[in-house]
């Protein structure tokens, strides 16, 4: 009796365990996700693989729910991160932060609220808030593009460029590319912000154009501002000048270049998609319960007319 009693006993422990874990496999998990709006090409791309990668996951767990919200500015976003936290009682937070610091203390919010936080893109202003960091290699994006550019002008010659949004994201293109070009004869005469943005770097590239007669190449950083650049070139009559190099990987900067656009040669890969690794990243920290945590960086392919391609998809948004 007292051998039947032990074995009851551990039989009943089994099944209470069995029925714990299995009511927490039914349990709702809540993901929220915050990007930017689709105010730029990039950023059309990012929303668009939030979207395939939310139906992705619903539909792979039923028990995830992922909530996608999107944001005009940094204000709004971190209005929405309260009230994914407070509202919609989420469990986890993907986020693409509108900008680093005046989301910095906001996703610090959603962090003390016990929720597991995955930053991507734009990291923070403060380090280790995250428990999961997704990005593309930003340091090599800028250290491939000046190697390029210092090698075709044979180290020597007159830049512009042309930055993005001021984030943590920029910083470390820039900073990686000015140290590409340490040791050469390379003159950079301005650097300007053109907000990943084709109207942005349509008016910053005509003040440079007005002020500089000579151009020999512009680093754009972004194909959303490339788009803008090469208008303005056009429109100055000085595409016999100067070339350009983007990044990002859009798909009418990747067609110049698989076609031999002199004005374009190179593109450098920044790919939106890059969302959906996180996102499947932080459902698959809930679904199975495998460690996640850590850095996820891409990396910075540099595409030429050899291999471009390879990266043309001409049924993709971006």
């Amino acid at each position: 009796m007292k051998r039947f009693a032990k074995y009851l006993g551990a039989a009943c422990a089994l099944s209470l365990s069995l029925a714990s874990v299995g009511a927490m496999a039914q349990e709702k998990v809540k993901i929220g996700v915050s990007i930017p709006a689709a105010t730029h090409g990039w950023a059309g791309g990012l929303n668009w693989h939030a979207e395939q990668a939310e139906k992705r996951i619903e539909a792979t767990y039923p028990n995830i729910d992922v909530i996608v919200v999107s944001a005009n500015g940094a204000t709004e976003q971190a209005n929405d991160l309260e009230d994914l936290v407070s509202v919609q009682n989420i469990d986890a937070l993907v986020v693409l932060p509108f900008e680093s610091d005046p989301l910095t203390v906001p996703v610090q919010q959603v962090k003390k609220a016990g929720k597991f936080v995955t930053v991507v893109d734009r990291g923070l202003s403060l380090p280790g808030i995250e428990d999961v960091y997704v990005a593309g290699n930003n340091p090599q994006l800028g250290r491939v593009s000046g190697e390029y550019i210092r090698e075709r002008l044979n180290d020597e010659g007159k830049i512009v460029v042309l930055r993005g949004i001021p984030t943590t994201v920029d910083t470390e293109r820039v900073d990686a590319f000015v140290a590409s070009l340490e040791g050469s004869n390379i003159e950079v005469l301005d650097m300007k912000h053109a907000n990943w943005n084709r109207d942005d770097g349509y008016e910053v590239m005509q003040d440079f154009l007005s002020r500089f007669p000579e151009i020999d190449a512009v680093w754009a950083q972004d194909d959303d501002i490339a788009l803008g650049v090469i208008e303005a070139v056009k429109q100055a009559d000085r595409t016999d000048e100067m070339f350009i190099v983007g990044g990002a990987g859009m798909k009418d900067i990747i067609k110049r270049v698989m076609d031999g656009d002199k004005l374009t040669p190179i593109d450098v890969l920044y790919p939106p998609a890059m969302i959906a690794t996180a996102m499947e990243l932080t459902a698959l920290k809930f679904a199975s319960g495998v460690p996640v945590e850590g850095r996820y960086i891409l990396g910075a392919t540099v595409v030429t007319q050899e291999n471009a391609k390879n990266f043309y998809f001409p049924d993709s948004p971006f």
